[in-house]
């Protein structure tokens, strides 16, 4: 009989980031409930604080005592975003709305990520941005305290790029209108509501409105990231000994693509408690072994709405009977790693037929697939070492990492969650 773990996965990035930047800038003092103490999330606070924010830490909540919207202090240091895309570009959007100079900067990795997507629209809000030859950080922003209005047509569907110019919206009179090919994350839109802001949402298009303020005097409950919680998920699938309850799940349907995919081959899950909290569905996931696992395809249409989870998810399409195949993805390539190459280079390693191209690759996925122990290169990509960790885990196979440090960028109790599910 299946062993049954019950287990609060790590609190959700995107809205970790959101909460206390957005807090940051309210009339009154915010609580943030089960905030996420990662790298990345972390260093959003430092951020904050060296902009004037006084952010009290008090276990697992903060509790923001803004500055207001127009009192960000000129920043006596550079703001160092560690390995975070959200924090850098979202941060960037609400600093074009203050005259004054601020210098962001990342480690190799997010240096090496293409920051044009965002240089581009809030220049044309009127912020003056300098960046490295190609468009890379550090940036250099020196703002403005009314930003034009912008109706902006982003070629790719990004929740940052949409969020940066959202962000900067809230320091412009002007229409402020964000595009996007295909839906991205909403959270961004979900918290606006939340907190007061008037924003309008028509198929891809998002739109600010008039009131442009935030009260604040209220909580925001941040739930489980549901792309932490997915290495569990399938865990438990691969694994015919433990059954695992996954609590407080943020089951937002612009971040819930998984959940498309699991059913689209078979997996044994199921949705329990389902509810609203500060705008977000959140609900439990029940998930048990499953034996028999069809293959799946990933493509554009779904491809916003899973992208964090295609490493853990290629884990999964080694055991399904016939070929996954994702493509559309050529944003894989400029993330943490160029994520493409590394999933293949490692599925090849541990023994796996992929076939690698330009915007995807395929997986040969035999139901009782042998893994051969290796060494695996995670390119100090998070995703990449947790992914392999858990096929490690899930196969009984040692697969010794090249570094796990990496992983506390977003999941920093991992190994301690990892630890309790398989004991």
């Amino acid at each position: 009989m299946a062993k049954i773990k019950t287990l609060r996965s790590a609190s959700d990035k995107s809205i970790s980031h959101r909460a206390a930047m957005l807090s940051s800038i309210a009339k009154h003092e915010i609580i943030i409930r089960n905030y996420l103490f990662a790298e990345d999330t972390v260093n959003t606070i430092r951020a904050l604080e060296n902009l004037g924010v006084n952010i009290e830490i008090r276990n697992s909540d903060i509790i923001v005592n803004p500055v207001g919207k127009y009192s960000f202090k000129e920043p006596q240091d550079i703001l160092d975003m560690g390995n975070s895309g959200t924090g850098i570009r979202l941060l960037s959007g609400l600093l074009s709305g203050f005259e004054f100079l601020s210098i962001l900067k990342g480690d190799d990795s997010l240096k090496s990520r293409p920051m044009m997507r965002i240089i581009e629209p809030l220049s044309k809000m009127g912020a003056k941005i300098m960046y490295r030859q190609g468009g890379y950080a550090p940036l250099v922003i020196y703002g403005k305290s009314n930003l034009n209005g912008i109706r902006y047509e982003s070629k790719i569907a990004s929740a940052q790029v949409k969020s940066a110019i959202l962000f900067a919206g809230l320091y412009s009179d002007g229409d402020v209108c964000v595009k996007e090919p295909i839906k991205s994350r909403n959270h961004t839109e979900n918290m606006f509501r939340y907190l007061g802001i008037d924003i309008e949402e028509n198929n891809t298009e998002v739109c600010l409105g008039k009131n442009r303020e935030i009260y604040g005097d209220c909580e925001i409950n941040v739930p489980a990231d549901i792309s932490s919680s997915a290495f569990f998920v399938i865990l438990s699938i691969l694994s015919d000994d433990v059954e695992i309850v996954l609590k407080d799940v943020c089951l937002n349907e612009t971040r819930s693509g998984i959940l498309h995919i699991l059913s689209q081959c078979g997996a044994n899950y199921e949705i329990d408690n389902k509810r609203v909290e500060n705008n977000e569905l959140v609900g439990d996931l029940i998930v048990k072994h499953t034996k028999e696992l069809k293959p799946f395809v990933i493509d554009k249409d779904i491809l916003p709405s899973l992208i964090d989870e295609i490493p853990i998810l290629s884990i999964l399409g080694i055991f399904c009977d016939g070929v996954s195949i994702i493509k559309d993805a050529s944003e894989l390539r400029k993330k943490e790693s160029d994520r493409i190459k590394a999933i293949c280079s490692n599925l090849s390693a541990v023994g796996v037929k992929t076939e690698e191209f330009e915007d995807g690759f395929k997986i040969y996925g035999k139901p009782n697939h042998t893994i051969r122990k290796t060494k695996i290169n995670t390119y100090n990509d998070h995703r990449i070492a947790m992914s392999f960790t858990v096929l490690s885990a899930a196969k009984g196979v040692d697969l010794a990492l090249s570094e796990n440090q990496s992983i506390k960028t977003s999941y920093p109790g991992f190994f301690d969650h990892l630890n309790y599910i398989i004991s």
